[in-house]
Protein backbone atom coordinates (compact mmCIF):
# COMPACT_ATOMS: atom_id res chain seq x y z
CA UNK A 1 0.00 0.00 0.00
CA UNK A 2 1.64 3.23 -1.20
CA UNK A 3 1.12 6.32 1.73
CA UNK A 4 -0.20 4.21 4.39
CA UNK A 5 -2.32 5.40 6.60
CA UNK A 6 -2.16 4.96 10.29
CA UNK A 7 -4.60 2.19 11.45
CA UNK A 8 -7.51 3.93 13.24
CA UNK A 9 -9.42 1.44 15.88
CA UNK A 10 -12.28 2.06 18.47
CA UNK A 11 -11.90 0.59 22.06
CA UNK A 12 -15.62 1.21 22.57
CA UNK A 13 -17.76 -0.89 25.18
CA UNK A 14 -22.11 -1.13 25.56
CA UNK A 15 -21.47 -0.24 29.30
CA UNK A 16 -19.17 1.45 31.78
CA UNK A 17 -17.08 0.07 33.60
CA UNK A 18 -15.91 -2.89 31.83
CA UNK A 19 -12.37 -1.83 31.83
CA UNK A 20 -12.44 -0.27 28.17
CA UNK A 21 -10.28 3.00 29.01
CA UNK A 22 -7.51 0.85 30.89
CA UNK A 23 -7.58 -1.44 28.01
CA UNK A 24 -6.60 1.53 25.31
CA UNK A 25 -3.51 2.84 27.32
CA UNK A 26 -2.21 -0.30 27.89
CA UNK A 27 -2.96 -1.21 23.74
CA UNK A 28 -0.95 2.09 23.63
CA UNK A 29 1.69 1.47 25.37
CA UNK A 30 2.55 -2.54 24.36
CA UNK A 31 1.72 -1.24 20.34
CA UNK A 32 4.59 1.56 21.39
CA UNK A 33 6.58 -1.11 22.99
CA UNK A 34 6.51 -2.99 19.06
CA UNK A 35 7.81 -0.05 17.63
CA UNK A 36 4.86 2.40 16.62
CA UNK A 37 3.92 5.70 17.15
CA UNK A 38 0.71 5.81 18.61
CA UNK A 39 -1.84 8.46 19.88
CA UNK A 40 -4.64 7.37 22.29
CA UNK A 41 -7.74 10.02 21.39
CA UNK A 42 -10.08 10.36 24.44
CA UNK A 43 -13.59 10.65 22.72
CA UNK A 44 -15.64 10.89 25.79
CA UNK A 45 -15.50 13.86 25.48
CA UNK A 46 -17.64 15.08 28.52
CA UNK A 47 -15.64 12.75 30.76
CA UNK A 48 -12.16 12.57 30.17
CA UNK A 49 -10.33 9.23 31.89
CA UNK A 50 -7.68 8.75 30.24
CA UNK A 51 -5.28 11.90 31.73
CA UNK A 52 -6.61 10.19 35.19
CA UNK A 53 -5.73 6.72 34.89
CA UNK A 54 -1.96 7.99 33.71
CA UNK A 55 -1.73 10.80 36.56
CA UNK A 56 -1.44 13.63 34.36
CA UNK A 57 -3.10 16.95 34.32
CA UNK A 58 -3.10 18.58 30.85
CA UNK A 59 -3.30 22.24 30.43
CA UNK A 60 -5.33 21.83 27.29
CA UNK A 61 -7.73 19.25 25.87
CA UNK A 62 -9.95 19.12 22.92
CA UNK A 63 -11.92 21.81 24.37
CA UNK A 64 -9.63 24.48 23.46
CA UNK A 65 -9.25 22.99 19.95
CA UNK A 66 -12.85 22.79 19.09
CA UNK A 67 -13.71 25.95 20.35
CA UNK A 68 -10.70 28.67 21.15
CA UNK A 69 -8.66 27.41 17.72
CA UNK A 70 -5.61 26.12 19.49
CA UNK A 71 -3.55 23.86 16.97
CA UNK A 72 -3.24 20.30 18.04
CA UNK A 73 0.55 20.70 17.98
CA UNK A 74 -0.30 22.40 21.66
CA UNK A 75 -2.88 20.25 23.03
CA UNK A 76 -1.07 16.57 22.13
CA UNK A 77 0.63 15.27 25.21
CA UNK A 78 3.52 12.85 25.53
CA UNK A 79 3.08 10.88 27.58
CA UNK A 80 6.98 9.21 29.36
CA UNK A 81 5.55 5.59 28.48
CA UNK A 82 6.21 6.97 24.99
CA UNK A 83 2.85 7.36 23.45
CA UNK A 84 0.60 10.59 22.85
CA UNK A 85 -2.74 11.38 23.88
CA UNK A 86 -5.12 13.80 23.07
CA UNK A 87 -7.17 14.93 26.09
CA UNK A 88 -10.68 15.01 26.61
CA UNK A 89 -12.82 17.39 28.98
CA UNK A 90 -14.76 16.85 32.30
CA UNK A 91 -18.02 17.97 33.42
CA UNK A 92 -18.52 20.19 30.17
CA UNK A 93 -21.60 19.40 28.74
CA UNK A 94 -21.46 20.97 25.45
CA UNK A 95 -19.35 18.62 24.61
CA UNK A 96 -20.97 15.52 25.18
CA UNK A 97 -22.55 15.89 21.35
CA UNK A 98 -20.46 17.04 18.34
CA UNK A 99 -22.23 19.41 16.23
CA UNK A 100 -21.16 19.08 12.49
CA UNK A 101 -18.92 22.19 12.01
CA UNK A 102 -16.92 20.50 15.33
CA UNK A 103 -17.03 16.59 13.76
CA UNK A 104 -15.37 18.83 10.35
CA UNK A 105 -12.78 20.93 12.42
CA UNK A 106 -11.27 17.57 13.71
CA UNK A 107 -10.91 15.78 11.19
CA UNK A 108 -9.09 19.32 9.48
CA UNK A 109 -7.21 19.01 12.50
CA UNK A 110 -6.66 15.13 12.61
CA UNK A 111 -4.54 15.84 9.47
CA UNK A 112 -1.87 16.93 10.62
CA UNK A 113 -0.54 13.61 12.34
CA UNK A 114 -1.32 11.30 8.67
CA UNK A 115 2.19 10.94 8.63
CA UNK A 116 3.00 11.24 12.81
CA UNK A 117 1.54 8.16 13.65
CA UNK A 118 1.18 4.44 13.26
CA UNK A 119 -1.67 3.98 15.34
CA UNK A 120 -4.91 5.68 16.52
CA UNK A 121 -6.53 4.42 19.61
CA UNK A 122 -10.06 6.04 19.97
CA UNK A 123 -11.30 5.27 23.53
CA UNK A 124 -15.13 6.10 22.96
CA UNK A 125 -17.55 6.97 25.55
CA UNK A 126 -19.74 3.40 27.17
CA UNK A 127 -23.07 3.63 25.99
CA UNK A 128 -25.51 4.36 22.44
CA UNK A 129 -24.68 8.13 22.68
CA UNK A 130 -24.44 10.71 19.41
CA UNK A 131 -20.55 10.73 20.33
CA UNK A 132 -20.12 7.07 21.08
CA UNK A 133 -21.98 6.46 17.27
CA UNK A 134 -19.98 9.15 15.09
CA UNK A 135 -16.51 7.74 16.54
CA UNK A 136 -17.47 4.18 15.87
CA UNK A 137 -18.69 5.10 12.19
CA UNK A 138 -15.47 7.11 11.87
CA UNK A 139 -12.51 4.36 12.29
CA UNK A 140 -11.75 1.23 10.20
CA UNK A 141 -11.56 -1.78 13.39
CA UNK A 142 -13.95 -1.50 16.66
CA UNK A 143 -12.57 -3.40 19.25
CA UNK A 144 -15.74 -3.78 21.80
CA UNK A 145 -14.85 -4.78 25.05
CA UNK A 146 -17.29 -6.80 27.63
CA UNK A 147 -17.04 -8.38 31.03
CA UNK A 148 -18.38 -11.85 31.84
CA UNK A 149 -21.87 -10.01 33.54
CA UNK A 150 -25.00 -10.33 31.87
CA UNK A 151 -25.08 -6.84 31.91
CA UNK A 152 -22.24 -6.32 29.88
CA UNK A 153 -23.19 -8.59 27.15
CA UNK A 154 -26.79 -7.28 26.65
CA UNK A 155 -25.11 -3.75 25.96
CA UNK A 156 -22.45 -5.08 23.66
CA UNK A 157 -25.64 -6.82 22.17
CA UNK A 158 -27.21 -3.39 21.81
CA UNK A 159 -24.26 -1.43 20.40
CA UNK A 160 -23.58 -3.93 17.28
CA UNK A 161 -27.27 -3.72 16.67
CA UNK A 162 -27.39 -0.42 16.06
CA UNK A 163 -24.33 0.21 14.22
CA UNK A 164 -25.69 -2.68 12.27
CA UNK A 165 -28.78 -1.62 11.75
CA UNK A 166 -28.62 1.63 11.29
CA UNK A 167 -25.48 2.29 9.93
CA UNK A 168 -24.20 -1.31 8.36
CA UNK A 169 -21.59 -1.91 10.45
CA UNK A 170 -21.22 -5.70 10.50
CA UNK A 171 -17.80 -6.59 11.80
CA UNK A 172 -16.45 -6.03 15.05
CA UNK A 173 -13.42 -7.71 17.18
CA UNK A 174 -13.98 -8.66 20.63
CA UNK A 175 -12.01 -8.72 23.77
CA UNK A 176 -13.53 -10.13 26.72
CA UNK A 177 -12.09 -8.66 30.08
CA UNK A 178 -12.04 -9.63 33.66
CA UNK A 179 -12.70 -13.36 33.04
CA UNK A 180 -12.49 -15.83 36.12
CA UNK A 181 -11.58 -18.67 33.61
CA UNK A 182 -10.71 -18.90 29.92
CA UNK A 183 -14.13 -21.18 29.73
CA UNK A 184 -16.29 -18.49 31.17
CA UNK A 185 -14.58 -15.76 28.65
CA UNK A 186 -15.66 -18.17 25.92
CA UNK A 187 -19.39 -18.84 26.81
CA UNK A 188 -19.74 -15.18 26.71
CA UNK A 189 -18.60 -15.04 23.68
CA UNK A 190 -20.49 -18.23 22.38
CA UNK A 191 -23.68 -16.23 23.82
CA UNK A 192 -22.75 -12.78 21.82
CA UNK A 193 -22.18 -15.05 18.62
CA UNK A 194 -25.37 -16.80 18.60
CA UNK A 195 -27.55 -13.59 19.29
CA UNK A 196 -26.03 -11.88 16.98
CA UNK A 197 -26.40 -14.48 14.74
CA UNK A 198 -29.61 -15.23 15.48
CA UNK A 199 -30.93 -11.74 15.04
CA UNK A 200 -29.14 -10.11 13.07
CA UNK A 201 -27.69 -10.96 9.66
CA UNK A 202 -23.79 -11.18 8.17
CA UNK A 203 -22.62 -10.05 11.30
CA UNK A 204 -18.83 -11.04 11.84
CA UNK A 205 -17.42 -11.60 15.51
CA UNK A 206 -13.39 -11.73 15.77
CA UNK A 207 -12.34 -12.90 19.33
CA UNK A 208 -9.20 -11.09 19.85
CA UNK A 209 -8.18 -12.05 22.85
CA UNK A 210 -9.30 -12.91 26.62
CA UNK A 211 -7.71 -10.54 30.06
CA UNK A 212 -8.39 -12.81 32.76
CA UNK A 213 -9.31 -11.08 36.22
CA UNK A 214 -5.68 -9.80 37.63
CA UNK A 215 -4.89 -8.01 41.09
CA UNK A 216 -2.38 -6.64 39.16
CA UNK A 217 -4.63 -4.41 36.73
CA UNK A 218 -6.15 -2.64 40.30
CA UNK A 219 -2.93 -1.93 41.93
CA UNK A 220 -1.85 -0.44 38.49
CA UNK A 221 -4.61 1.92 38.22
CA UNK A 222 -4.30 2.91 41.92
CA UNK A 223 -1.33 3.94 40.90
CA UNK A 224 -2.09 5.71 38.16
CA UNK A 225 0.50 2.97 35.85
CA UNK A 226 -0.11 1.68 32.89
CA UNK A 227 -0.51 -2.38 34.53
CA UNK A 228 1.81 -3.42 31.14
CA UNK A 229 4.71 -1.37 32.80
CA UNK A 230 4.42 -1.79 36.26
CA UNK A 231 3.08 -5.64 36.37
CA UNK A 232 4.68 -6.69 33.05
CA UNK A 233 4.75 -10.17 34.10
CA UNK A 234 1.38 -10.48 35.18
CA UNK A 235 -0.79 -12.78 33.81
CA UNK A 236 -3.26 -9.35 32.63
CA UNK A 237 -0.34 -7.92 31.00
CA UNK A 238 1.03 -11.37 29.14
CA UNK A 239 -2.65 -11.24 27.52
CA UNK A 240 -2.61 -7.50 26.77
CA UNK A 241 0.87 -8.30 24.87
CA UNK A 242 -0.26 -11.09 22.87
CA UNK A 243 -3.57 -8.81 22.05
CA UNK A 244 -0.95 -6.26 20.79
CA UNK A 245 1.08 -8.17 18.90
CA UNK A 246 -1.78 -9.72 16.48
CA UNK A 247 -3.03 -5.77 16.42
CA UNK A 248 0.35 -5.37 15.23
CA UNK A 249 -0.07 -7.35 12.06
CA UNK A 250 -3.58 -5.95 11.03
CA UNK A 251 -3.59 -3.46 7.77
CA UNK A 252 -4.55 -0.49 7.67
CA UNK A 253 -7.68 0.41 4.91
CA UNK A 254 -6.87 1.77 1.62
CA UNK A 255 -10.34 2.47 0.60
CA UNK A 256 -13.76 3.38 2.32
CA UNK A 257 -16.62 0.66 3.32
CA UNK A 258 -19.72 3.03 2.71
CA UNK A 259 -19.08 4.96 6.20
CA UNK A 260 -17.45 7.98 7.79
CA UNK A 261 -14.09 7.59 7.88
CA UNK A 262 -13.31 10.99 8.35
CA UNK A 263 -9.61 9.68 9.70
CA UNK A 264 -7.93 10.30 7.05
CA UNK A 265 -9.66 13.52 4.79
CA UNK A 266 -7.37 11.43 2.12
CA UNK A 267 -9.62 8.72 2.36
CA UNK A 268 -12.48 10.57 1.05
CA UNK A 269 -10.98 11.43 -1.83
CA UNK A 270 -9.36 8.35 -3.53
CA UNK A 271 -10.23 6.88 -6.29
Amino acid sequence: MQNKLPLVISVTSGKGGVGKTNISVNLSYCLQKLGNRVLILDADLGLANVDVLLGLTPEHNIFHLLNEGLPLSKILVQTKYGFLILPATSGVTEMLSLSSGQKLELLEAMDYLEDKIDFLIVDTGAGLGDNVIYFNLAVQERLLVLTPEPTSLTDAYALIKVLKNKHNINKFRIIINMARTETEAKNVFKKLYAACDHFLSSVSLDLVGIIPHDVAVKKSVTRQVPFCHSEPHSSASKAMQEIARKINNWQALNQLDGNIKFFWKKLLFQE
